[in-house]
């Protein structure tokens, strides 16, 4: 298991990404996606900058201990946290209504080309379709969005019919999930501070899985935790099943998408409920 994650990081090092992006790139090709939120990156620099190592989808790395360092543990597909973490490939189409108040429940981020979801109100109709922190507006009702300032995206949504409004969206572009074991402490290893993961412990689960430092944590099995404090993230990981499934941004990006968002808002006013699967 080790060998083929370290034969994959080597080729990923000296520049053979071709057959492995094929297969299943951890981060999208910012040449299909453009400038991403004005930062004007390349894929060149997403490499350099996170560490990739890869697991197969449907295998957890078990803490390393005396006997089992080498096991791995299937994780099926009914496993309830990784659907409600699922980032869909391609793009969706998504349907929402305005409520009494005509509103939507969406704060979007629009920055150079893009538009961006910057905040889902909790039981808001944004929230009841399932849109997320940081999924890409692409379309609204069939107007493209690119370049459009956040200004004329809010307008358009305040013009649209209240009973109907169509969008086009990415799921999360610059997210990915990981999957993880709890030890027999109920620890997968890993240690955060507001919400960024700062330290891994070493041949833990998180590690071995390829959680990465210098990320934030934006949610666990598929729960919104943008905001709350690291009490309550606490909570959340102590009752979480055995295999937990944990999204993750990392940190220039996460960073610039919440900038001039005040934490009390992103606390008080962001969608935190659970996933319905």
């Amino acid at each position: 298991s080790f060998a083929r994650i370290n034969a994959v990081t080597v080729a990923l090092l000296q520049g053979q990404t071709e057959t492995f992006c094929s297969q299943k790139s951890l981060y999208p090709n910012l040449e299909e996606l453009g400038d991403y939120m004005g930062l004007a990156l390349n894929s060149d620099e997403v490499q350099r900058n996170l560490a990739l190592m890869p697991v197969a989808d449907n295998q957890v790395a078990l803490p390393s201990l005396s006997g089992v360092g080498g096991m791995v543990r299937p994780v099926t597909g009914a496993d309830v946290g990784i659907r409600r973490a699922e980032i869909r490939p391609g793009l969706r189409e998504v349907i929402l209504c305005k409520d009494q108040d005509g509103k939507v429940g969406l704060r979007l981020r629009a920055i150079d080309n893009g538009v961006f979801v910057q905040l889902v109100q909790a039981n808001s109709p944004a929230a009841l379709a399932g849109l997320r922190f940081g999924d890409q507006v692409l379309q609204i009702n069939g107007q493209n969005c690119a370049g459009w300032s956040v200004d004329k995206a809010h307008k358009a949504l305040k013009a649209a019919a209240e009973t109907r409004i169509e969008l086009v969206v990415r799921d999360r572009p610059f997210q990915r999930t990981v999957t993880m074991h709890k030890d027999s402490s109920g620890h997968v290893g890993f240690i955060y501070k507001s919400g960024k993961i700062t330290s891994l412990v070493k041949d833990a689960s998180a590690a071995r899985n390829g959680l990465l430092t210098e990320h934030y944590i934006c949610e666990i099995n598929g729960q919104n935790v943008i905001g709350l404090k690291d009490s309550q993230i606490k909570d959340i990981l102590t009752t979480s099943p055995n295999a937990m499934t944990i999204t993750i941004m990392p940190k220039f990006i996460y960073e610039h998408m919440i900038k001039r968002m005040s934490s009390g808002l992103l606390r008080s006013a962001m969608d935190h409920s659970v996933p319905e699967v």
